[in-house]
């Protein structure tokens, strides 16, 4: 491409009109009064709950003292909430609060109208050609740099190593996390086995995160165990080094949407108090806490706690 100068400059150009079209030039950005670099943080943390300063610094290609100011800012403003990491109280993870997302809700209105108006000047097969050259430039332009989030698939169903990988992800947590030991671990892999000799009844189902070959999280809907109408989420999962990245979103989501299609009246999960990362992700997607209470069952006492979501 060295041998082409023209249209590195026409490249060139259209990239700086598409930068001031979009608005990149202003102090603010997509109708709010916030900088161009909070906008994207804003979004970024609203697709990645759980999501430490360190992820978002390399996502938005920005120093993490940059990153930090705008957080700091983010959180004195009350769109940002920064609590303490379940594993590691020195890593900080970041959620929005309730004005927080109403904020990337007006975000995502003004920059879906800003395309809407565009895609509907061209025809069909230009709107594809504008996707598909946006998606292979800006990935280009990117080949260079870190890859923040890795790449990962959700597939459903059993695979082979699927009982024993989710009962080592839960084993391996709620020992560190809980002090947990034999008894847990037993009483997973029993449920579990018996539950994947159900999955062939359509009120059942269970998803894996998957990058590369290895299973790093699940979720499982039991449509059957709780009574008609109800689903009962459980082995909801995620493998420490790569919380907060949004894994865990996609998988809930992904049980979520399996939910609603079935048409369960309502949706219970069982935790323990003191996940807060956990919580603000089931909060976040219509579950509210509706019964705590001390159990002993799994070797040491925690504060249970039950949530429920009723159908949207």
């Amino acid at each position: 491409m060295s041998g082409s100068p023209p249209i590195i400059e026409l490249v060139r150009e259209a990239s700086r009109q598409l930068v001031r079209e979009l608005g990149f030039m202003h102090e603010s950005l997509a109708g709010t009064d916030l900088s161009p670099s909070a906008v994207h943080a804003l979004i970024e943390i609203e697709k990645h709950e759980g999501i430490t300063a360190r992820t978002l610094s390399a996502i938005l290609r920005l120093e993490k003292s940059s990153v930090s100011r705008m957080l700091r800012k983010l959180i004195l403003s009350g769109d940002v909430l920064e609590e303490p990491g379940e594993q590691d109280a020195r890593e900080r993870r970041l959620s929005l609060t309730a004005a927080g997302r109403n904020r990337v809700t007006a975000i995502h209105a003004f920059a879906r109208e800003q395309v809407v108006s565009a895609l509907d000047r061209l025809s069909p097969d230009q709107c594809n050609v504008v996707l598909d050259g946006l998606r292979l430039y800006a990935g280009s332009l990117a080949a260079d740099g870190p890859d923040p989030a890795p790449p990962l698939r959700i597939a459903s169903g059993y695979r082979p190593g699927l009982i024993a990988r989710i009962t080592e992800m839960h084993a391996l947590h709620y020992a560190d996390a809980s002090g947990f030991g034999q008894a847990f671990e037993s009483v997973v892999a029993g449920g579990l086995a018996a539950f994947c000799d159900r999955l062939d009844r359509p009120a059942n189902n269970i998803w894996s995160a998957i990058h590369g070959d290895r299973i790093i999280g699940s979720i499982a809907i039991d449509g059957e165990d709780l009574g008609s109408g109800i689903a009962h989420l459980r082995w909801f999962i995620v493998e420490g080094s790569v919380r907060g990245g949004g894994t865990g979103r996609r998988l809930l989501s992904t049980a979520l949407d399996f939910v609603d299609r079935n048409r369960f009246e309502e949706t219970h999960l069982w935790t323990f108090a003191g996940l807060a990362a956990a919580r603000h992700l089931y909060e976040r997607h219509g579950f509210v806490c509706v019964e705590e209470r001390p159990g002993r069952q799994w070797g040491s006492e925690v504060l249970e706690q039950r949530f429920m979501r009723p159908r949207p």
